[in-house]
């Protein structure tokens, strides 16, 4: 190990401590959280840049916008200059009674760190963070050049993006991305990510009253719009749970042949899928023959997030006037994220039951990303991973949708986009009791420090 890597290992205490402050505040960035939670995480991210020894600490702001935070490290002259990104805001907690501990108040148990935001994406801040800490702590000086930018807005599609590239673009050159937000394939298992679904989501309301009634004294002739809705989104599946959205999977772009082969070799099965995402025994699995990888990574998948007509709590004998859902697709390379969005609402509006209103909002898009992992970056980044995590680094891709790396990549002429990240199969991101795996945090930190040394050279 080299001084740097040795401080890392030493004050890892130190470094999850400072996680756990940033767990601490619930900088939901979605409609109706507060906006001024998520100010206060922007601020106390800039704090945490400058106190780990970060120059030019600033948060950036665009009207309308959450708030990003921007810092660097430019003394080092004729060596790369890499731009780290990573995000301070979180989904919502979700539904509180199912969390082991409160969402916002982070826990260790069983060598994980539970709490909203300890792994999506915090964690990566403080991957970025204390790596730079400690090579500033033991040599003074870090082997490369650095950025670090900060989101305030990725969980909610990072819809000001355009905007941000406008504004701040002389802010944001380098020769390579470092992206922490991605998962590992396993635990302990280091990952690049080599591609990423893309996302297309709309808000769908269906009415059919003016207002709630009695269901006694008028149920009957009144079309039920919670009824209509379910017979709507059911026949967005055929009876194998593939999409049956007409020439939905005519884009597609095929697996190539070494990708076909890297699946392949990794060895995971049906049972690891059924494990890893927490399938009842009893429950099938859907959408056709394809691997369980290939469905999560290089196939699009239909989801209803939310769904809403009155409330558990509230139920009573009534038809409800109203029925609202919040759909999602995710997209793959080839497909287009606007033209699904369109197919998806008239899809939608074809299949509408006895004439009930259909309204849309809330619609949100996200385009895919995939990468050619070779060359010299990919080779530096495989090597610092698997030398930290004492296991081979494999390339894999995600099921997720990262907004921010496709626009990135491309106004800076296309360098390399290293995806890497500290979430394992176990980690819940975006469900209840989300956490990151304390062993594996230890192992990025400690990998961040090997990559910049590396890049060095």
């Amino acid at each position: 190990m080299n001084q740097a890597a040795q401080y890392a290992e030493s004050h890892f205490p130190e470094f999850l401590e400072k996680l756990k402050t940033l767990v601490r505040i619930p900088s939901v960035s979605f409609a109706g959280f507060s906006e001024a939670e998520v100010r206060r995480s922007a601020v106390a991210v800039s704090e945490l840049l400058r106190t780990e020894g970060l120059e030019n600490v600033e948060v950036l702001t665009i009207e309308g916008a959450h708030p990003y935070v921007y810092g660097d490290w430019l003394h080092a002259p004729g060596k790369p200059t890499l731009l780290l990104y990573a995000h301070h805001d979180v989904q919502p907690p979700g539904r509180e009674e199912l969390w082991n501990s409160a969402p916002f108040e982070p826990t260790e148990k069983d060598g994980r760190l539970f709490g909203r935001g300890s792994a999506d994406d915090k964690a990566g801040i403080i991957v970025h963070t204390s790596a730079i800490a400690s090579y500033l702590r033991t040599e003074g000086k870090l082997p490369v050049n650095i950025k670090v930018l900060i989101e305030g807005e990725e969980e909610i599609g990072s819809g000001h993006l355009d905007t941000f590239l406008k504004q701040y673009r002389s802010k944001m050159s380098a020769d390579v991305i470092v992206l922490t937000d991605t998962a590992n394939f396993d635990t302990g298992i280091p990952t690049i990510t080599t591609s990423l679904r893309g996302i297309a989501v709309t808000e769908v309301e269906v009415r059919s009253l003016k207002q709630p009634v009695h269901s006694g004294m008028w149920g009957g002739p009144a079309p039920d719009p919670v009824m209509a809705l379910s017979k709507m989104i059911s026949s967005l599946v055929d009876d194998d749970g593939r999409i049956a959205i007409p020439g939905i999977y005519d884009k597609i772009r095929r697996l190539s042949k070494k990708e076909t082969e890297s699946m392949l070799s990794l060895g995971y099965t049906e049972a690891d899928y059924r494990k890893q995402a927490g399938i009842l025994p009893s429950v099938q699995l859907i959408a056709g023959d394809a691997s369980p990888l290939e469905k999560l990574f290089r196939l699009p998948s239909l989801s209803v997030n939310a769904i809403q007509a009155s409330s558990r709590k509230n139920a009573s004998n009534i038809i409800n006037e109203s029925a609202w859902a919040r759909i999602s697709i995710r997209i793959v390379p080839d497909m287009d994220p606007h033209q699904t969005l369109k197919s998806l609402q008239t899809f939608l509006k074809s299949v509408a039951p006895w004439g009930v209103e259909v309204h849309f909002s809330g619609e949100q898009t996200g385009d895919w990303w995939v990468t050619d992992p070779s060359g010299p970056a990919f080779e530096k980044a495989e090597e610092a991973l698997s030398r930290a995590f004492g296991k081979k680094c494999v390339f894999l891709g995600q099921g997720g949708s990262i907004p921010f790396v496709a626009p990135f990549a491309q106004v800076l002429g296309g360098v390399p986009a290293l995806l890497i990240g500290v979430e394992d199969p176990y980690t819940n991101a975006h469900s209840e009791n989300e956490s990151v795996h304390l062993e594996d945090l230890r192992k990025s930190i400690v990998g961040a420090v090997y990559l910049y040394e590396a890049f060095a050279k």
